[in-house]
């Protein structure tokens, strides 16, 4: 098998037994049988379970970041931007639950690579989502920063209750519609500068 392929294919494994049994109990030779593959192959891709785990948070953390830029390069409609933006969320944890579950509910927080990755990618969507709003309100990077911060707080939050409440009474995107709506409501009170959109206020 190519690398590239034997590569995927072990960060597929890898990433169902994390997500099953968490970090901690998770070992490398359940990974290996898993994938079919014997230990010394799976070494020779990843020398630690660390490194295995910090390539699977890397590669789901690049999957959100750039969802969200693509969200929001969609439109110039600033009401439709942070529907698709809090959408992105929804849609992340339910299409992809586990690369969400890696990046937001890790059993390894306190490793300082793992925190610092996570962090990574809640800055960079927050980075984002701030230039958009400093472009609309005409708020200083500072302010924009903390609404984009809470934006997503509030997706990710919400969309991790929606999975677990068992989506039955709201569907994805009923959820997404609501609390999108919730975060214009807020973001829009602020003086309307540049191209923002009003026709949805």
């Amino acid at each position: 098998m190519p690398r590239p392929a034997r590569r995927a294919q072990l960060l597929t494994a890898a990433q169902e037994i994390f997500v099953s049994q968490g970090f901690h109990a998770a070992a490398m030779d359940d990974i290996a049988d898993h994938a079919g593959v014997s230990k010394p192959v799976l070494y020779q891709h990843f020398p630690s379970k660390l490194d295995l785990y910090l390539a699977l948070l890397d590669a789901g953390a690049s999957e959100l970041v750039a969802k969200i830029r693509a969200a929001l390069e969609s439109t110039r409609d600033n009401r439709v931007r942070v529907q698709a933006a809090v959408s992105v969320y929804f849609d992340f944890i339910d299409d992809s639950r586990e690369s969400f579950r890696l990046l937001f509910e890790s059993d390894l927080v306190n490793e300082p690579a793992v925190r610092y990755r996570v962090q990574r990618a809640d800055d960079e969507c927050a980075d984002l989502l701030a230039k958009v709003i400093a472009e609309d309100t005409g708020l200083g990077f500072p302010e924009a920063i903390l609404l984009a911060f809470g934006l997503i707080g509030m997706a990710q939050t919400a969309a991790r209750h929606w999975l677990r409440a068992g989506n039955g009474t709201i569907t994805r995107p009923q959820a997404a519609d609501l609390i999108s709506g919730l975060g214009w409501r807020g973001i829009s009170g602020f003086p309307a500068h540049g191209t923002r959109t009003r026709d949805h206020d």
